[in-house]
Formats: C-alpha cells, sequence, structure tokens
C-alpha cells in the first residue's frame, strides 16, 4: 500500500497515479520496455548527512561500480522548493499587514488621545461637582473600549469576508485563523484602553479650576 504522494508541490492535492514494474514485456506493442532511469526514496534520521551519502554509494557501486548517482536531494529540498512561491507571497502580504497592523495601532491612539484631551473643559466640570478622579478615568475608558470593540467587531468581519479571496494560497489551513484574529482584536483593544486612560487621567489629575478655564 502506497501513500498519497505530491508530485506538484504540497500545496495541491495528490493527483491519481499509477505505479508501473521497472521491466514491462509486451506493453504497447513492444516487447521488452525497461525504465533506464530510476529514482530511490530512503527514509533516515542521517538524511543529508555525507555519512549516509557514502554509505549509500558503496551499496550500489558494490553492485555496479559504473551505475552513477545524480540528482541527491533531501525531502526539505522539494518541500522549499514547491513552497518557494507561495512562502514569497505570504513574506509579503505578512510585512504589509504588520505595517498596516502598526499604522492603525498608531492611528487608533492618537485619535482616542486626541478625543480625550479635548474634553478638558467637561473633565474640569464634573470635578467640581464632585467626581472622583477614578470615575473619570474610567468612563473615558469605557467610551474608548466602546468605540474601539464596534471597530474591531467590524474589521474582524470584513476581514474574513476578505480572507475567501486568500484562499487559494492556502493549504490544508482555514482563511479564518481565530488565533491571529482575536491577538489582533486584543491588541487594539488593549491600544485603546491605554490611549483612553492616558490622557483622561492626565487630565483628571489637573486642577479644577484650570480644566475649566480650557479651551
Amino acid at each position: 500500500m502506497v501513500g498519497n504522494v505530491c508530485d506538484n508541490g504540497v500545496n495541491e492535492e495528490a493527483p491519481a497515479s499509477v505505479y508501473w514494474p521497472i521491466l514491462l514485456q509486451n506493453f504497447e506493442s513492444s516487447t521488452v520496455d525497461i525504465r533506464r532511469d530510476i529514482s530511490f526514496v530512503i527514509r533516515s534520521p542521517r538524511a543529508g548527512s555525507e555519512n549516509l551519502m557514502n554509505d549509500v554509494r558503496q551499496a550500489v557501486w558494490s553492485s555496479d561500480g559504473d551505475l552513477p548517482i545524480a540528482n541527491v536531494r533531501t525531502l526539505d529540498y522539494y518541500y522549499s522548493h514547491s513552497m518557494a512561491r507561495t512562502s514569497f507571497t505570504l513574506v509579503m502580504l505578512a510585512i504589509a499587514g504588520g505595517m498596516s497592523l502598526l499604522l492603525g495601532t498608531i492611528g487608533l491612539y492618537g485619535v482616542i488621545a486626541y478625543s480625550v484631551s479635548q474634553r478638558t473643559r467637561e473633565i474640569g466640570i464634573r470635578m467640581a461637582l464632585g467626581a472622583q478622579q477614578s470615575e473619570l478615568t474610567g468612563m473615558f475608558v469605557r467610551q474608548g473600549l466602546w468605540l474601539a470593540g464596534g471597530g474591531v467587531i467590524c474589521g474582524v468581519a470584513v476581514a474574513i469576508a476578505a480572507m475567501r479571496l486568500m484562499s487559494s494560497l492556502l493549504f490544508h489551513v482555514s482563511p479564518a485563523d481565530p488565533i491571529t484574529y482575536g491577538a489582533v482584536s486584543i491588541g487594539l483593544i488593549a491600544t485603546a484602553a491605554l490611549a483612553s486612560y492616558l490622557p483622561s487621567r492626565r487630565a483628571a489629575g489637573v486642577d479644577p479650576v484650570d480644566a475649566l478655564r480650557a479651551e
């Protein structure tokens, strides 16, 4: 019993194959048909080592010293070459996605921090009416998290729909990776919380009189 063999690369399904014997008699109007090139597969923990190759050469040449041994490759060689184009494409997409995530994180922090800083007068009024610093900070953090949560939900929905277009680049991998989506979502929500907490805490720490005078 022979298992599936991916002749066209590991990123494609194994095709239907038929194995013929090396020596064929009376096959397709030929009296004798002999395959002159043979490929052997050796499974060994010493794969890729020179010691294994020396043993293989000795075993082959002990039978016939004129037999050539060519195109000796490891399984990793064929795997990396079959995935070279796909790997390059995915690396480029990962770099572009990472830059987009970084710019989005910086932009999110800047927008929320600016929004909180513009409400310094409101903070002064609330403090003058008896609001505590922790209450004000918690209020702004909750508002920032609500906005970020809504954005994350919409972003994940769009990302899942867009990732369907990349399914041709993936092999036995779902485009909807929960670990990746979860990590990015947590990172954006944490950024929103930090962007809401730092400026609101700084604004809530000022004197109420100075806050009321703020433009």
